[in-house]
């Protein structure tokens, strides 16, 4: 299973992106993987393949409407199929014993 945390959008576009970010989230959200959108950027949990295929087609949204992709992805790979998009901040909730501020 594989936890990837990316961010992509268009360098060329001024200051403001979110017009295109909001067509990759719009994709991201259609995928079926579940995701949690942050304010830096989108984290999905998936089988390596379909991530992957998700981000490519993230890129192919982009690609036609901008002259430069700014993409940034960090990878968490792990054998086994049990979800860690929750359980990982479970465990550290666990070990300090309180709550955290994670929303």
């Amino acid at each position: 299973m594989v936890l990837a945390e990316f961010a992509m959008f268009p360098t060329d576009k001024g200051e403001s992106v979110s017009k295109y970010v909001s067509q990759v989230i719009d994709a991201i959200d259609k995928s079926g993987l579940k995701y949690k959108l942050t304010p830096m950027g989108t984290v999905i949990e998936g089988e390596w393949d379909e991530v992957f295929g998700l981000i490519t087609k993230c890129f192919k949204i982009l690609e036609p409407q901008a002259n430069r992709v700014y993409s940034a992805i960090k990878v968490d790979y792990r054998k086994g199929s049990a979800s860690r998009m929750t359980s990982k901040i479970e465990k550290i909730k666990s070990i300090l014993d309180r709550e955290i501020s994670h929303s």
